[in-house]
């Protein structure tokens, strides 16, 4: 297997987790790197949270070793208030810092952050060049396509993000308008990779060990980040990483088999977080994890009544008892 280098960090050369926000979890991330993320990134969390000592945000950056190599995310507008929480977020020892630069949520991109700095380049790339000059980690940013169709302009400002410092590119290939529809875009991401010397990270679309090859052969790039294709299938890296190395499939997880790992994922969110917040975050979990079986959508009218981990064990027997 294919390895390459970020600011002289060796990474598996597969499939990186995205820092998907409510999702990409301590419990998340290590499920993921179990079956063989080669790269994490956790939650985007607000540098000004963080610089005015917000508890929530500060749990957002907790890491553990077993997610290593692993970055954390920050998001904001304002370069000062963005290298201060790069300062604050030393204490975490992440590998990398990645700045979202791509979030089209509109609280997000309402306060300047996020896809926002799309439309934004010479503040984007002084924030870059204010975290670069306050901390040693090494600073990847995730971006977009561009704004909209009338702010295409991922290549352009990828140069200024590497000329800012930037060790590393994530790009997502559609708009910020275009939210998660339509097919993205491969061009863009070729696009890119062409124009900087920086490694660069496709994004977008990769929900099968297919789409990750073909995501490689197309653009070039040097690592793929796959998001919501690991919804209830953190198994999807393994299948990936086979693929990737003999063009063949590994054989699909039994009904048994994803139960069981639906179980060991939400007995960590229970560990990391109690059980009454545990379950409440499960529901969306489970109901990913019960997709395409038989009966999968009476099961998931149960999600909501889900309160202690037993009734998860439940049902699970209900679902086993049904095939």
């Amino acid at each position: 297997m294919k390895n390459m280098i970020i600011a002289k960090q060796l990474i598996k050369r597969t499939a990186a987790l995205a820092p998907m926000a409510s999702v990409a979890d301590k419990a998340y991330r290590y499920m993921c790197k179990k079956y063989g993320a080669s790269l994490v990134v956790g939650e985007m969390a607000s540098a000004k949270g963080l610089c005015y000592s917000d508890r929530k945000t500060a749990e957002l950056l907790s890491v553990t070793a077993a997610e290593f190599p692993m970055a954390i995310q920050l998001f904001g507008s304002e370069p000062e208030f963005m290298a201060k929480a790069c300062k604050i977020a030393e204490q975490y020892e992440p590998q990398f810092i990645d700045i979202n630069m791509g979030c089209p949520v509109p609280k997000v991109v309402s306060t300047g952050a996020g896809s926002a700095l799309m439309k934004a380049p010479q503040l984007a790339a002084d924030i870059v060049k204010a975290c670069v000059d306050a901390t040693a980690i090494p600073i990847t940013v995730k971006i977009r396509k561009g704004f909209d169709d009338s702010c295409v302009n991922a290549v352009e400002l990828a140069q200024m993000l590497e000329q800012a410092g930037a060790s590393a590119i994530t790009i997502h290939g559609r708009t910020r308008k275009q939210m998660y529809q339509p097919p993205v875009d491969i061009d863009i991401i070729r696009q890119v990779k062409q124009a900087v010397t920086i490694p660069v990270i496709g994004n977008g679309d990769i929900t099968t060990p297919e789409t990750a090859k073909q995501m490689y052969e197309k653009t070039g790039c040097d690592l793929i980040m796959v998001g919501r294709g690991s919804y209830g299938r953190p198994w999807i890296f393994e299948e990936i990483e086979t693929y990737l190395e003999t063009n063949t499939r590994l054989p699909e997880k039994s009904l048994d088999e994803k139960m069981e790992i639906m179980l060991e994922h939400i007995s960590l969110i229970c560990q990391f977080k109690g059980e009454k917040i545990a379950m409440r975050e499960a529901r969306k979990h489970v109901a990913w994890y019960l997709k395409g079986i038989p009966h999968a959508a009476k099961f998931r009218n149960l999600c909501s009544n889900l309160e202690v981990y037993a009734d998860i064990q439940q049902l699970v027997k209900q679902v086993q008892q049904m095939q």
